[in-house]
């Protein structure tokens, strides 16, 4: 006997039909939506012996990592190991910071207050002895391998909705060749000042740090990089400490994120004020960003127009955090960056658009 469709059959096979049509279109539209937020807070140069004011204003945000820029105490230069143990034991006696890390993960580097010397870098003769302090006080486990190699260089990878995030955070003293500072008269002040020599051939990063941050970026299954760098990277015109007092060094850098393939964004410090600074390289999809917040204690003690042609937006003269807000759109990060500031301000805000021009 031939099949025969009666108006009841083929009316559940439409309906089944419309149902699973349905189901699909479900699935593609919560693909095709952001996903929940991750938010990571980072900030840089805090004096312990100054009123730490910005731990509750980073707490509301509720990020889920924290990541020190550097100078996250303040030494004397070449001071004793103890005196900077009780640093450290201060900072991280904070009931406010005490608050922060029961509640978020804690990642970072130094820089040259905590390293021990004011602009230090690897002829320093405390860098060795000043290693485990910092990595105690961020709080690194044992097994991880920053403990087995010279220099404080390390990774972080955390979960972002169904993608991973890898923090890469550099060390930007222990292998730094030397670069000296210039001194002159300023012609319409007559104040001392100076610039830093360009240290032309040198290096930053040293040879191991270098191989090490190539696998960390070509590692695969991460959605996101952000690399931690303790001074800026793209900013050059200022006087001050810079990847651009190394150039072939900064050129090295450029071209090894060229290279990846990966949606990478830059974290800096150092200069007690914030900004975002941009460059277009020749063979990324994306503009690469360099997001400086800076300090979480103090900043500038005057107000001065300081020259930047990468910087978008305004430069912020105030104490500052960093925000990270990142949402996926697939496989695609969606990044909103934040300059914040005591009182919930957000002084400056950038998106940054991957995969485009």
């Amino acid at each position: 006997m031939p099949y025969v469709q009666t108006p009841i059959i083929a009316y559940f096979c439409r309906m089944k039909v419309l149902t699973g049509l349905f189901i699909l279109f479900a699935y593609c539209l919560a693909d095709a939506q952001p996903s929940t937020e991750t938010v990571i807070a980072f900030g840089s140069c805090n004096d312990e012996d100054e009123p730490q004011e910005m731990w509750k204003e980073i707490i509301a945000q509720k990020p889920s990592l924290w990541i020190w820029g550097g100078d996250n105490v303040y030494a004397d230069d070449g001071e004793d190991l103890k005196k900077l143990n009780q640093r450290y034991l201060k900072q991280k006696s904070n009931s406010d910071y005490q608050s922060l890390i029961k509640n978020c993960l804690i990642t970072g580097t130094w820089d040259d207050h905590d390293y021990g010397t004011n602009d230090g870098g690897r002829f320093f003769s405390k860098r060795i002895e000043n290693k485990k302090p910092i990595l105690e006080f961020i709080g690194f486990a044992k097994t991880n391998p920053v403990w087995n190699h010279a220099g404080v260089y390390n990774s972080t990878t955390i979960v972002s909705g169904n993608q991973k995030i890898k923090i890469i955070n550099l060390d930007t003293r222990s292998f730094r060749d030397t670069t000296y500072k210039v001194y002159s008269v300023d012609s319409v002040s007559k104040k001392s000042t100076y610039r830093f020599h360009i240290n032309r051939e040198g290096d930053i990063l040293g040879t191991e740090q270098w191989r090490w941050l190539e696998n960390e970026l070509n590692e695969n299954g991460i959605g996101l990089f952000i690399i931690n760098s303790s001074i800026q990277v793209i900013a050059k015109d200022h006087r001050f400490e810079k990847w651009d007092n190394f150039p072939l060094a900064r050129q090295r850098l450029f071209r090894l994120i060229e290279a990846s393939h990966k949606n990478v964004f830059i974290i800096s410090g150092d200069r007690h004020m914030a900004e975002f600074s941009q460059i277009q390289l020749p063979k990324l999809s994306y503009p690469l960003v360099d997001f400086t917040s800076s300090g979480l204690t103090h900043t500038w003690s005057e107000f001065w127009e300081e020259k930047n042609n990468h910087r978008v937006g305004t430069q912020v003269i105030q104490k500052t955090f960093g925000l990270i807000k990142v949402a996926w759109l697939g496989s695609t990060p969606m990044v909103t960056l934040q300059i914040r500031g005591l009182g919930g301000v957000n002084y400056g805000e950038q998106k940054i658009q991957f995969g485009s021009k």
